[in-house]
């Protein structure tokens, strides 16, 4: 019975992100904020798309999130917190980084050296900080507090790094989440909400309708980090956030690889 009721609580959680999303992006589509010239981009082949799929999937995950059943206090405002500050700081980067060429962390520090604060160095200090906040929410030691804001943070700009081409980061957001809705406790509910809502628009996403942008490749690579520090210990947390600083590292390299595969 109690499997029973873990199994469900997930479907719930899968269901109510996709659902939410789903009502977020045909909003969107009616009536996107600030026009829809605002939202439109030229995608790797040069079709026009909105960026609809990104705010949609944000406030889908984040709701999920948020109201899933047997959660503990300190997972939901986690979840929440990491997912909305991720979304947002994306968001920014999305309309006022359109057209900056500069990408990476050194291309945004370089400007920093110079006293220049690109959109793309508010969108890194901002998730940074909202993801070591997470963190500290979720752990009690400060060197786990750490470790958790890490995994957090560098979840988000891995899945970022991998939406290149339509349906990218939505596949990898349901095959990086799959696993952790085996486990017990938080991580399960967890990983379901970004896996509802990237399942309800990777349709539109590799129909080159729309793209998830910086603001929906964050939130949902956030809500994922979250999932992964609630599903570990020290160990694990010490293994992912290395593996993950070491994609970090070697970005571009990750994202033409992803561009690249069939």
């Amino acid at each position: 019975m109690v499997a029973g009721n873990r199994v469900l609580g997930r479907i719930s959680v899968l269901i109510g992100a996709a659902g939410a999303t789903r009502a977020g992006y045909a909003a969107l589509r009616k009536r996107p904020p600030g026009g829809t010239v605002r939202w439109e981009r030229k995608n790797h082949a040069g079709r026009s798309v909105h960026l609809h799929a990104g705010l949609a999937t944000t406030a889908g995950t984040a709701l999920a999130a948020a109201t899933a059943p047997g959660l503990p206090a300190r997972a939901r405002t986690a979840a929440a917190l990491a997912v909305l500050a991720a979304g947002g700081c994306g968001a920014y980067d999305d309309v006022c980084g359109a057209g900056d060429p500069r990408r990476g962390f050194r291309a945004h520090l370089s400007a920093l050296r110079n006293k220049e604060v690109t959109s793309g160095a508010v969108k890194l200090f901002g998730i940074g900080a909202a993801g070591l906040a997470a963190g500290a929410l979720l752990e009690e030691r400060p060197a786990d507090k750490l470790l958790a804001g890490v995994v957090i943070a560098g979840t988000a700009h891995l899945v970022n790094l991998l939406d290149v081409r339509p349906g990218r980061a939505a596949g990898a957001v349901l095959a990086i989440g799959a696993p952790g809705l085996l486990r017990r406790g938080p991580a399960g509910p967890l990983s379901a909400a970004p896996m509802g809502a990237a399942a309800a628009v990777i349709g539109d996403d590799l129909g080159e309708r729309t793209m998830l942008g910086d603001a929906g490749a964050h939130a949902l690579g956030a809500a994922l980090g979250v999932a992964i520090v609630t599903g570990n210990g020290r160990r694990g947390l010490a293994a992912h956030a290395a593996g993950l600083i070491a994609v970090a590292a070697a970005g571009d390299r990750v994202s033409r690889a992803a561009a690249a595969a069939i």
